[in-house]
């Protein structure tokens, strides 16, 4: 079943609120993945998998290419599936070598006083929405959240994010159009509460300058607060695809990610971009995004999400 944000974030929760929080988000999660797994199926559908048939191994590569899996990553599953001694329930079997490429069930690490967690990622791929998401969900576990407003060129992204805050019932950090953003995660971190987000404006990982001021921004945190950001999410667009794993690799030259929250993949073909992610770089995805609503930001959980990508 689907991971509840207790889970997520590490705290006591009774079976009964767990189950609650859980109820129904499996569907959710599976209507999202309805592009990614057309993708993946639909070669497959047409004719029972037969493991003693080649062709049903290259339809199965082909697929899994297709849904953006990636060639590390694919080539591991078939490896995979060519041990295991029984193939009689395939999409079960398939499922389970997804979830298990994708390690064990992250958590978000927020119980440091105050916990810092940086969220950098290209233009475009919903990330100060996705802050404010969290941003909301932080507060109703309890937590004391602050947000700071790194984005300090992006027109109109204060506003946003301070929209947001107000939602959230969260502290907010601003500074001038085109201020340093280090100062304004300096001052986020000053101003307290028990988790800091702070986001970071939208930057190419192909922009050298530009990925030389993330760094920038990390070292103030790190000066700042021992041991901070605690976290650094990278919010990929799952409609990208492969470039998502591009991206995801050179932002970690410039600020070590420790989560990936994906958005948008109720709008992709693509969903597979989690496994190549997980699998090649060794980074958890740690929230999806499934949809609009204040509540489609989830935790992320590799059983509920392999069973939803290859399920009829």
């Amino acid at each position: 079943m689907a991971r509840s944000w207790a889970e997520l974030l590490g705290d006591d929760e009774t079976a009964e609120a767990r189950e609650e929080e859980r109820r129904g988000f499996f569907g959710r999660l599976r209507e999202s993945l309805s592009k990614s797994r057309r993708a993946l199926g639909d070669q497959l559908a047409a004719v029972a998998f037969d493991p003693g048939d080649s062709e049903s191994w290259e339809r199965l590569e082909e697929a899994l290419l297709m849904a953006d899996v990636g060639v590390p990553a694919t080539v591991e599953l078939i490896r995979r599936l060519e041990a295991r001694a029984d193939l009689s329930d395939f999409n079960e079997a398939l499922a389970e070598e997804i979830a298990g490429l994708m390690g064990e069930p992250p958590v978000l690490n927020v119980h440091h006083s105050p916990a810092v967690i940086l969220v950098v990622g290209v233009n475009g791929t919903g990330k100060t929405t996705t802050i404010g998401k969290l941003a909301r969900k932080l507060h109703e576990h309890g937590r004391k959240v602050t947000l700071g407003a790194g984005d300090t060129f992006r027109a109109a992204a204060e506003e946003q994010l301070e929209i947001w805050a107000e939602r959230a019932n969260a502290t907010f950090v601003g500074g001038e159009r085109g201020a340093d953003p280090a100062a304004i995660a300096y001052d986020a971190i000053q101003a307290g509460g028990d988790v800091i987000l702070i986001d970071t404006a939208g930057r190419l990982h192909t922009q050298t300058n530009l990925m030389d001021e993330l760094a920038k921004v990390r070292r103030v945190i790190a000066g700042k607060l021992e041991g901070a950001p605690h976290e650094t999410i990278l919010v990929v667009d799952s409609t990208t695809g492969q470039n998502g794993l591009q991206q995801a690799r050179l932002f970690s030259q410039a600020a070590p990610i420790t989560g990936i929250a994906l958005t948008k993949l109720d709008g992709s073909a693509k969903g597979g971009i989690a496994v190549a992610i997980s699998h090649e770089l060794g980074i958890p995805v740690k929230l999806v995004g499934v949809g609009e609503g204040i509540d489609d930001l989830r935790p992320f959980d590799a059983d509920d999400f392999a069973r939803a990508l290859v399920s009829s």
